[in-house]
């Protein structure tokens, strides 16, 4: 392994994180609740009850959302590293 593919590698990685955490800080929010906490984000909902199960779709597309800034994260870092 070349010295390039290495940094491109950290890079990538680098800007998975980055792109996780300001997806995460960019989560849409929902009315009269706000911003999902990380917990109900990250299970995609799956550890809410009663009448916290209509916030459900809300946290899954706070999850959809994190994850693709995450891609898009590592997708700039490995271009960046490139």
């Amino acid at each position: 392994m070349s010295n390039g593919d290495s940094s491109t590698k950290i890079y990538a990685i680098g800007g998975f994180f980055v792109g996780g955490i300001l997806g995460f800080l960019f989560r849409p929010s929902v009315f009269l609740v706000g911003q999902l906490p990380f917990s109900a984000v990250i299970t995609r909902g799956a550890n809410l009850q009663g009448m916290d199960q209509m916030l459900i779709p809300a946290a899954q597309s706070a999850f959809n959302v994190m994850v693709a800034v995450a891609i898009v994260g590592t997708l700039i870092g490995a271009g960046i590293g490139h």
